[in-house]
Order: structure tokens, then sequence, then C-alpha cells
């Protein structure tokens, strides 16, 4: 690709560099050049060849729903609603949701199993898992759980990256770098999330969009010249998270007053998340308005053109969000990939499932090019393009 051989250009002007990664924030990327003698410049030989000549691809996919399906109609037996005022509005017809002895960290569990199969990877060989969510079963991550579940036997390192909908587009930079500059050969990347824990199904406006499901990637280390992951462009803009929120509260006392246990405020009472507060009409603004243009950033920076790439993947948010980008980049609907219709708004989710049900179709076939963008919570967005096996 045209960004190789500038690369290759750079590094031959200087002696040594000097880089850091701070994965998951992309403003503390540094590097530095100084000036060493031979001798200690081969000592960073095998550093340097890393970073100019490894590339990632991705080679496995896998997807998991919950099985109880909620229809439109069956929203409009708890809330003032119907089926076609959901579908017209949002393109929605169906979603998932968790119920019984079904939990998320299963559902990822299941995807990553039918990624590593498609992969033809054994999990003992799975360096890192990456688990993006924003609605885990523990607070404190269900990563490691997956790890153990999975028989990875080596004890990888495996975390959670909290970003909403936009999750999967950071795991999917996080595990570039951990390849590229890491020395990672196997990542796994988990979108998952279960809205449905968060949601107030009294209120109509926000009950409708979402549901519950998890999808994965296997990414693998590969020579530059079949690298599939050619740019990234990654925002956030915390003036805008007012519009999107589920803030954690603190409960009242059991006898309804709201003072404090004590005067001082100590021991302190006991807290929950609220239920998901979204400004729609905001959101489709937002949206709208940048996700061009960080498609447009991500394909100059990987030197491609609108023409250059064979689908359009974005966020499973709303039909309007999406045809609303889809117009502004001119890319016609037959080369847009959505299944919102079938399972709604699955935040970190809704990428890698759809990604995995067009894939298990044969619509996306290898060598195919996907821009594909997220955007949400925080408010944060990004776009990724990169090439299917």
């Amino acid at each position: 690709m045209p960004a190789v051989p500038i690369l290759r250009r750079r590094f031959s002007r200087i002696q040594r560099v000097e880089c850091s990664f701070f994965v998951g924030t992309i403003n503390n990327i540094t590097c530095s050049t100084t000036s060493k003698g031979a001798d200690e410049l081969s000592l960073n030989q095998s550093q340097l060849s890393r970073l100019v000549n490894t590339g990632c691809k991705l080679v496995g996919c896998g997807s998991a729903v919950p099985s109880l399906k909620v229809s439109n109609d069956d929203l409009a037996k708890i809330v003032d609603t119907n089926d076609e005022w959901i579908s017209v509005r949002t393109g929605i017809r169906n979603r998932r949701v968790l119920s019984g002895k079904e939990n998320l960290t299963g559902l990822a569990i299941e995807a990553s199993r039918k990624a590593l199969e498609m992969a033809e990877v054994n999990p003992k060989d799975v360096d890192l898992i990456l688990m993006c969510s924003s609605t885990g079963d523990d607070r404190f991550g269900s990563a490691p759980l997956i790890q153990k579940a999975l028989g990875c036997k080596s004890n990888p390192l495996a975390f959670d990256i909290t970003a909403a909908c936009s999750g999967f587009l950071l795991g999917l930079f996080s595990a570039t770098c951990y390849i590229k500059a890491g020395g990672f050969k196997n990542v796994l990347v988990i979108g998952a999330d279960a809205i449905s824990r968060c949601v107030d199904w009294t209120d109509r406006g926000s009950c409708i969009l979402f549901g519950d499901a998890a999808g994965a990637v296997l990414m693998q280390a590969c020579d530059i010249g079949e690298d599939g992951l050619f740019g990234f462009d990654l925002h956030s803009d915390g003036d805008g998270k007012r519009h999107l929120i589920a803030p954690f509260i603190e409960n009242e006392t059991e006898d309804g007053s709201s003072t404090s246990h004590s005067g001082s405020g100590f021991p302190p009472k006991g807290s929950s998340y609220s239920c998901l507060k979204m400004n729609g009409i905001e959101i489709f603004k937002f949206a709208v308005r940048v996700v061009p243009q960080s498609i447009e950033a991500a394909l100059d920076k990987a030197g491609f053109t609108r023409s250059d790439f064979d689908w359009l993947l974005l966020h499973q948010a709303n039909r309007r969000i999406i045809d609303a980008i889809a117009t502004r980049l001119e890319v016609p609907s037959e080369r847009v990939i959505s299944n919102l219709a079938n399972y709604g708004n699955t935040s970190a989710a809704s990428i890698p499932l759809a990604l995995d049900e067009a894939v298990r179709s044969g619509k996306v076939q290898a060598g195919h090019v996907i821009a594909a963008a997220g955007f949400g919570a925080g408010l944060t967005w990004g776009s990724a393009i990169l090439r299917w096996r």
C-alpha cells in the first residue's frame, strides 16, 4: 500500500527510532530520534524490523445472540407504541434480549469459539483477549473469565475496554498496536453488550432501540504485504457526554430519607447506575456530521478513495442515521451492510455481529475492503479501513 514505502523511507533517514505505544489513547503515541553508533543500532534491528515489516489481518469471526426474540408487537404490549411507529422511525422490527440463565459472558464465549474455529486457531495460541463492553456481567470485567472458558493455557493477557458503541473499533485499533509494535500473534477482539440491563422499558423513545448480542474477530500477525488494517481515525468529545449517559447514582436510604448515614457522610450509601438517558436528536446530528468526516480521514490515511472499498459497515444505531451517512458518502444502499431490522442497536456488538452474518452468508468475501465506523456515548467515534482475510 502507499503508506508502506513512505514508512520505509522515513526509517532509512534516521539511525534509531524510539516509539512508545499507549494503546487506547491515540494522542499518546510518541516517537523520537537520536544518533547512535552502529553497534547500539544493531541491538534494535529486530524492533525496527517488526515495526516496518509486520502487518495484521482478520482471519476469523463469530457471533451469538440470546434466544429470546422481542418484536415491535411485543413492545406494544408494555409501552405506548406500535410496529409501524418503530419500524418507520428506526428500521427495527425485532431485537434479542437476555433472559433466564443466559448471560453476556456466555454469548461472548460462544462468539469467540466460532471466530477461533473459522480462523483454525487453537485457544492455547491466543496471545491477548480484548473484551469491548460497557454492560458486562462483572463490574471488574469479564475478559479473564472468557480466557478461562476458552481454555487458553498460557495465561494470556485479557482485559476489558469500555467505550460503549465505539468499543469494538477501539478494540481493533488496540489489537493492531499490540500486533505491530508488541510482537503479539493472535489477538481476539470481542464486542458484547446487554443494553437491555440499563434501558427504561417504560420509555418508548429509548427502549425500542436496543438489543443484546456478542460478536468477535480473530486478528493475526502477518507479513506487511498481507496487511489488512489500512487506516484508523479515532476521536472523543466530552462536551457531548450529556446526550447519552447512564450515570452512577446514590440510592435512597431504606426509609426514603435523602440524608447520609451520619453527619460526615460516612459510611457511604448504596449506589447503582441509572437507566440509559439519550437525546436522540442530538445523537443523530452528531453521528451524521462526524462519521462521514472520520471515514474520509481513515481513507486518506490508508491512501484510499471512496471507490476503493467494497462495503460500508456502520454501527447499527438507527436506519435514518445509516442512510444519512451513506448518502453523504455517496455509497449506494447495495454496498451497505446492515442487520439492524433483526437485532436493533447492540452497542459494541453491532459491527462484529453484522460482519459475521455478512461473511457467513457469502456477501463479504476474501479480499473485500470494508469501511467501518462506530459512534456513541462519550461522545466517541472512530473509523477503520480493513480487508477481510
